[in-house]
C-alpha cells in the first residue's frame, strides 16, 4: 500500500465506518448528510482538535468547560491549553462507591446555560461507574432544557459490557435528543492499537451548508497542528470494519475482553468472601 500523505482530515472510508460503530446505522444526522467528521490522533488528539474548534467558533464567548469529579486527568490539560476554563461537576460518591447523580444533575442544572459538558459514555476513567439507561434518559432531557453543548469522550465502546451497541447507547439516544453534540473517538483500547493513535472527532450540524463551514473549520485547525493523520492503524479500523467475518470477530475479542475483566472482579470478591471478608464488595462487580 501506498505511503503518501493522507487528507487533512484522514481516511474518509475508516471515518464512516467509525461514525456508524458509535452512531449507529439509523442516526438521522449521519444518514442526512448531516455530521462532520476528522480522523485524528486517538482520543487525546481528538480533545484537542474539539476543543480548539469550539473555542473558536462556539457562540457562547464565555462557556466554561465542565468535567465529572474526577475525570481523566487530561480533561482539565486539554481545556486549559485551548483557553478554556475547566470547572467539575459532581460525578463519584466515595461513601457510597457509586454515582452521585442527585448531586450531577443539580451541578449541570445550575451551570450557566449554554456550558460545555464533558460526559463518558460508558467505562467512566477513573470510576467506572456509569449512569444507567434512565439516568442517561433524564440528563438528556435536562441538558437540552439548558441548551447546553455535550462532548461525549468515547475512549472504550465495547469494554464496559461487551456489547459496542450498549455502550453507546448515551450517545444514541442525545442524537435524537439535539445537535449540540460532539464526539471524540478513539481506537487505542477496543482494538488494541495503542501506539498507532486511531481517533476520529465528529460533530453533528443542523444543515448541509452548516457541513460545508465546519469542513473547512475543522481542517483548519487539524492542518497547523499535525498536518494529517498517520495511516496505517486507520487502515487496520477500515479493513476489519469493511469485512463482515472479521468485523465478527473483532466483536467477539471485545465479548472476551470483557469477560474477562468481568471474571477477575468476581473472581476477586469470591476469594476475598471466602477468607472471611464481610464487607461489601459490590462496587468491584458492578
Amino acid at each position: 500500500m501506498d505511503q503518501e500523505y493522507s487528507a487533512i482530515d484522514g481516511n474518509p472510508s475508516f471515518r464512516q465506518r467509525a461514525l456508524r460503530v458509535a452512531w449507529g446505522d439509523d442516526c438521522a444526522a449521519m444518514n442526512e448528510g448531516r455530521m462532520v467528521s476528522a480522523q485524528t490522533l486517538s482520543g487525546t488528539g481528538s480533545l484537542r482538535v474539539g476543543f480548539e474548534f469550539l473555542k473558536e467558533w462556539y457562540p457562547k464567548k464565555d462557556a466554561k468547560i465542565f468535567v465529572p469529579d474526577p475525570t481523566w486527568p487530561t480533561h482539565n490539560g486539554i481545556g486549559a491549553r485551548s483557553g478554556f476554563e475547566v470547572v467539575h461537576y459532581r460525578y463519584y460518591d466515595a461513601a457510597t462507591k457509586g454515582l452521585n447523580f442527585a448531586g450531577m444533575s443539580e451541578d449541570l442544572d445550575s451551570a450557566p446555560n449554554g456550558s460545555i459538558v464533558v460526559l463518558h459514555p460508558c467505562a467512566h476513567n477513573p470510576t467506572g461507574c456509569d449512569p444507567t439507561h434512565d439516568q442517561w434518559r433524564q440528563l438528556a432531557d435536562l441538558v437540552v432544557a439548558k441548551g447546553h453543548f455535550i462532548c461525549f469522550d468515547s475512549a472504550y465502546q465495547g469494554f464496559a459490557s461487551g456489547d459496542l451497541d450498549r455502550d453507546a447507547f448515551a450517545i444514541r439516544h442525545f442524537a435524537t435528543k439535539t445537535n449540540n453534540i460532539c464526539l471524540f473517538q478513539s481506537f487505542a483500547k477496543n482494538f488494541g492499537l495503542y501506539g498507532q493513535r486511531v481517533g476520529c472527532t465528529s460533530f453533528l450540524t443542523a444543515d448541509t451548508d452548516e457541513v460545508s463551514r465546519v469542513t473547512s473549520r475543522l481542517r483548519q485547525i487539524c492542518r497547523p497542528m499535525y498536518s494529517n493523520p498517520p495511516l496505517h492503524g486507520a487502515r487496520i479500523v477500515d479493513v476489519v470494519l469493511g469485512d463482515e467475518q472479521l468485523t465478527k470477530s473483532w466483536h467477539g475479542d471485545l465479548k472476551t475482553m470483557s469477560g474477562r475483566m468481568m471474571e477477575m472482579r468476581t473472581g476477586l470478591v469470591e476469594r476475598l468472601t471466602g477468607l472471611g471478608s464481610t464487607h461489601d464488595w459490590s462496587h468491584i462487580t458492578s
